[in-house]
């Protein structure tokens, strides 16, 4: 019995393609994960099996939803079986999460409408959802209340909460440390258990391990490799698949860490910061000088971005204090938000809005050519707008933006989340030149403390009960994402 087969799936943008023709099936209790590197395709062929590609692609192929029958460019046909008979579980939260609603009532309007549930019995089944995922506390908070990783794992619960017999796993865990990981890894897997079709789309060589079932390598929209997941990670064949291996953080070198110069670019003294009234950090001070890179890691949740907000200005301390240098204009600290999509103007095309900002800040002619090459993206993604990208895409045009206005800080929020492992080890490298042949300052987030190991100069780790700052010899990182 087959739950879900696509037949030579096509995608093109014009003349473009973005995608060869690819056939995949998924069975009952046999997962298949999709791996790949930054715009491969994977997340462009869920939304072609979905009926969600963005206008102005053409798809074609055949996919076949249980018994139903679908010509993939008839996207009308598909929504009905929304939520009933497969589910997606977004790449980007932000995008299926409603602004003007709070958490739990999201997750429990889908069991209202989707599985008929009265309200009372929808509520309390809601608040059961989110309580499962560790989000007890976040049933009355907006999603703009929420970390990244919060917000991922609402639209899990609402994602799921219509009890579709498939589902398909667009990224799930980015933005989350290992213990959230292998717990959405779990909750994917009892899914399977309970509905019978999954389908994971990741470049996280663990998820896709823990996962298991069979594998689809994917590299600029060709399928490179295929077959058992652990036979296939445990003796790949394709060059590229063994590259992907191989640029796993545990095989880098660590930096040479930079001592300070100088007067600091921006230092805390004592910091306690605090969020819709729950105390995040307490006590934390750092010192970060000119080319140097401080690594922030710890579980999610536990106030990593909030730190950032404050070291920028953006958050008020509850208490001590935050210097930056008195030379530094408003421009020259810029942050990498967490969710890129959030970032950008959704009507307007990238080229658009890259374009006001290297006007803005009087970028030299060529600068975003050339940082486009240096970030390897493609020059006709200017032309789409942000939902017309990847996710990894759009955090590197984000990267892109971010170097037009020439800052001496940069607070880099998780700017690697949705990359695949070679697409990061070059986006970590270009932010190593930065520091060292530019002397900016960088504070760089990430939940992977092997990561953060390799390729800070000091370390601030924080936690729900204690937080440290030192350097990577001195901050214990074993315990980061506990």
């Amino acid at each position: 019995m087959t739950l879900l087969s696509a037949d030579d799936i096509t995608i093109r943008d014009g003349a473009t393609r973005l995608l060869a023709p690819v056939s995949l099936e998924v069975s009952p209790g046999e997962p298949l994960v999709i791996l790949g590197e930054t715009g491969s395709g994977k997340s462009l062929l869920a939304q072609a099996m979905m009926g969600t590609l963005p206008e102005g692609l053409r798809v074609g192929g055949t996919v076949t939803i249980g018994a139903q029958h679908l010509r993939a460019e008839d996207r009308a046909a598909f929504k009905g079986l929304w939520g009933r008979q497969i589910a997606v579980l977004p790449q980007e939260p932000w995008l299926s999460l409603d602004p003007l609603m709070r958490a739990g009532p999201q997750v429990a309007e889908a069991h209202r409408l989707v599985r008929d549930l009265p309200a009372q019995a929808a509520r309390e089944q809601a608040m059961s959802d989110l309580a499962a995922l560790g989000l007890e506390h976040a049933f009355r908070h907006y999603p703009h209340e929420l970390s990244g990783g919060m917000a991922q794992r609402v639209a899990i619960a609402a994602a799921r909460a219509g009890g579709a017999p498939i589902v398909i796993a667009d990224e799930p865990t980015k933005g989350l440390d290992a213990a959230r990981r292998d717990d959405v890894a779990a909750l994917l897997l009892v899914a399977l258990a309970e509905s019978g079709g999954l389908v994971v789309i990741t470049h996280d060589l663990a998820l896709a391990r823990q996962i298991g079932g069979r594998l689809i390598v994917l590299r600029a929209g060709k399928v490179v490799e295929t077959g058992a997941t652990a036979q296939v990670l445990a003796d790949p064949q394709a060059a590229y698949t063994r590259a992907l291996i191989a640029a796993d953080p545990e095989t880098w070198p660590r930096r040479t860490a930079q001592q300070p110069a100088g007067a600091p670019v921006v230092e805390a003294r004592d910091l306690t910061l605090s969020r819709g009234g729950q105390r995040l950090v307490r006590g934390v001070s750092l010192s970060l000088h000119a080319g140097q890179i401080l690594g922030v890691t710890g579980p999610s949740g536990c106030g990593k971005s909030s730190l950032g907000d404050a070291l920028l200005g953006l958050l008020p301390p509850q208490a001590g204090e935050v210097r930056r240098a008195s030379d530094l204009a408003p421009t020259a600290l810029q942050k990498l938000w967490q969710d890129p999509v959030a970032a950008f103007p959704r009507t307007r095309s990238l080229g658009q809005t890259l374009g006001d900002v290297a006007h803005l800040h009087k970028a030299p002619k060529g600068r975003i050519d050339a940082l486009l090459a240096r970030l390897r993206l493609a020059p006709e993604l200017l032309r789409r707008r942000p939902a017309a990208v990847s996710g990894g895409e759009l955090q590197r045009l984000a990267l892109l933006r971010a170097m037009l206005a020439r800052p001496r800080f940069l607070f880099a929020d998780e700017p690697t989340s949705r990359l695949d492992p070679i697409t990061q080890a070059e986006i970590i490298g270009f932010l190593a030149e930065l520091a060292d042949e530019d002397g900016m300052a960088i504070a760089l987030v990430s939940h992977d403390p092997v990561l953060i190991d390799r390729t800070a100069d000091q370390i601030c780790r924080l936690d729900r009960s204690v937080s440290e700052t030192g350097t990577p010899q001195q901050v214990d990182l074993r315990h980061a994402t506990a």
